[in-house]
């Protein structure tokens, strides 16, 4: 059950309730450790790649 404070991790896809908000996107602190300890020649980077390619800026309205 979601609770007020819990958002769904764009990365994990978890409900979590610290971490920080790119754009309108929420990613955990756990998620956000492990893609900054990362290596690029890690096979989870690629999805960590994959999963960032969801964030969307969003648009400007004026």
């Amino acid at each position: 059950m979601k609770t007020f404070n819990e958002k769904t991790c764009v990365i994990c896809e978890q409900l979590q309730s610290t971490g920080i908000h790119l754009y309108t996107s929420f990613i955990c602190m756990q998620c956000e450790e492990q893609i900054v300890n990362t290596e690029t020649d890690d096979p989870h980077y690629n999805y960590y790649v994959q999963q960032l390619k969801r964030v969307t800026t969003p648009e400007i309205l004026s």
